[in-house]
C-alpha cells in the first residue's frame, strides 16, 4: 500500500523546520546507506545526533501520533527518530530496498523496518526533478507533494527518487515498525477501519458498525505483535 497522508507539519511548523535547517551543517548522505545502496545514493543529510534533528524530530513524531490516518494505516509499535536529506545539483538516489533492520544512534533502539516514509519539507514548485518512485505488484508509483505531506509505503518495495535538475529537495525520511509485519495484514485492517469509520458517520446507529468493529478488534488481537 502506498498512502498519501496530507499536512502532517502546518505551514508554521514546515517554516520552522526550513529554518532550522538551512543553518544546520549537512553531510555526505551515504553514512547510512548499506554497501548496494551505497553506490546508487548521491545526496546530503543532517547527521544522525544533529540536535536539529532531533528538535524537529520530536516536531515530526508529535504530530504523527496525533494524526488518525498514519495510526490506522501503520499501526505503529515503534517509530526511528526522523532523519533529514537534501537533493540538489543533479543528486539523485538510484533504485534500491531498504535495510529490514535499523538500530538509532539517538537512543539505541533497534527497529525492524516494516514502512518507510518520505515527508516533504519543500514545495514542488521550488525544484525539478526528485520524485519518488516507489515500485509494486501495481506499477511505479510516482510521488513529489507539497510541503507538510508526508507519504507511506512498505519498506520492502523498490524505490528510488529521480536526479533534482534545479533547485533543492528537503525531506524527512523514516521507519517505522508496526504491529503486523504484513503488508497484506494491514492493508485489510486499514480498509477495514476506514469502512467502520465511513459507516458511523453515514448511519450512526445502524448495527453492523459494531459488529464490524468487533471483526476489526479480533483480526488485530490475532496478527498483532506487541
Amino acid at each position: 500500500m502506498v498512502l498519501q497522508i496530507p499536512d502532517v507539519l502546518n505551514a508554521e511548523q514546515v517554516a520552522q523546520a526550513r529554518l532550522l535547517l538551512d543553518s544546520a551543517e549537512w553531510v555526505d548522505g551515504r553514512v547510512t546507506a548499506g554497501p548496494q545502496s551505497a553506490r546508487t545514493k548521491d545526496n546530503l543529510q543532517l547527521p544522525e545526533n544533529h540536535p536539529v534533528g532531533r528538535q524537529i524530530g520530536e516536531v515530526i513524531l508529535g504530530a504523527l501520533s496525533r494524526n488518525p490516518l498514519f495510526v490506522s494505516a501503520a499501526l505503529p509499535l515503534r517509530v526511528f527518530p526522523p532523519l533529514f536529506n537534501c537533493y540538489r545539483g543533479g543528486q539523485a538516489f538510484g533504485n534500491h530496498v531498504d535495510n529490514a533492520i535499523r538500530q538509532s544512534k539517538a537512543n539505541g533502539a533497534t527497529i525492524r523496518t516494516d514502512l518507510s516514509a518520505t515527508l516533504f519539507l519543500t514545495e514542488p514548485d521550488e525544484y525539478d526533478g526528485g520524485e519518488l518512485m516507489v515500485e509494486d505488484t501495481y506499477g511505479v508509483h510516482s510521488v513529489k507533494l507539497p510541503s507538510g505531506h508526508m507519504v507511506l509505503y512498505p519498506a520492502s518495495s523498490l524505490h528510488k527518487v529521480t536526479p533534482v535538475t534545479r533547485g533543492a529537495r528537503i525531506s524527512s525520511f523514516f521507519w517505522i515498525q508496526s504491529m503486523l509485519r504484513d503488508d497484506g495484514e494491514r492493508t485489510l485492517l486499514f480498509d477495514l477501519d476506514t469502512a467502520i469509520q465511513r459507516l458511523t458517520v453515514d448511519l450512526p446507529e445502524h448495527p453492523a458498525a459494531v459488529q464490524l468493529t468487533s471483526v476489526y478488534h479480533n483480526l488485530l488481537r490475532r496478527w498483532a505483535e506487541v
